[in-house]
């Protein structure tokens, strides 16, 4: 047991160390949700005004580039099994004492940390941008925030263990992670779409991360995702999120195992 520890801490460790040093991945991961931010924000404002009456774009886009944060950090996880791989590094990692599983545990801790990370900056810069927060807000967005992330991150490294490449790697994770994000409600609400349009975004375990984050954002401005006539509440969205996660952690553990 305390060397199944000790390798998700050692792993965990070198991730979080890896994206400290590594600049240009710490700055390109706040520019692309700025931007969004800004572009999306703008030309989407009028119409969420229409949808949602009384309800400041700004307030409602901003949970959606936070979770799209974590997404967008959480998910591309998956390249550094890849990177590992393409240079040698995870063969000595896995002749090492190191456990397996850790080993797994541990990308996906860091992975998982980052995003954290990432998504606790992004609410220290919100009163800069003129989002309103209280404290009530940020202790509630913590935690949803976690389980988001380790969701995300055990798929990223799910299907990292899969790849050989990391252009290979690239390719799927941007045709993974743009549907993820256009059918979560990031931009716009997702009340009033299309038959399939709904359909889709509600099998998107991101949906009901961010439908989560919004709704202590906003409270009783907004209303949860409807499944079968059932308004899923904070609770329910985040407990969903989190069991898929497991699924995912474990399918990540066993695929790893299995593939090296």
């Amino acid at each position: 047991m305390k060397k199944f520890f000790h390798s998700i801490w050692v792993i965990a460790y070198r991730e979080f160390l890896h994206f400290i040093q590594d600049r240009a991945r710490m700055i390109s991961s706040f520019t692309m949700p700025v931007l969004f931010l800004v572009i999306f924000g703008a030309g989407f404002g009028k119409l969420i005004g229409q949808m949602m009456p009384g309800v400041d774009y700004l307030q409602f886009m901003y949970p959606g580039i936070l979770a799209m944060t974590v997404l967008m950090t959480s998910i591309m996880s998956g390249v550094s099994i890849v990177w590992d791989r393409e240079f040698g590094f995870l063969k000595e990692v896995l002749v090492s004492p190191l456990n397996r599983s850790g080993i797994l545990l541990g990308k996906a801790t860091g992975a998982a940390g980052i995003a954290i990370m990432q998504g606790v900056i992004m609410l220290v810069i919100a009163p800069i941008v003129g989002v309103s927060l209280s404290w009530g807000i940020v202790l509630g967005l913590i935690p949803l925030i976690i389980i988001l992330s380790i969701a995300l991150s055990a798929l990223g490294l799910l299907i990292g263990a899969r790849m050989r490449s990391q252009q290979g790697f690239q390719l799927t994770m941007q045709l993974v992670i743009f549907p993820m994000m256009f059918l979560s409600g990031i931009f716009f609400p997702l009340t009033g779409v299309a038959t399939w349009l709904e359909v889709l975004s509600k099998i998107n375990p991101v949906t009901y991360g961010i439908d989560a984050i919004r709704q202590v954002f906003l409270g009783s401005e907004v209303a949860g995702v409807t499944i079968f006539g059932h308004t899923m509440g904070i609770a329910e969205s985040a407990l969903l999120v989190l069991g898929v996660g497991i699924v995912l952690l474990i399918g990540a553990i066993w695929s790893f195992n299995k593939q090296e």
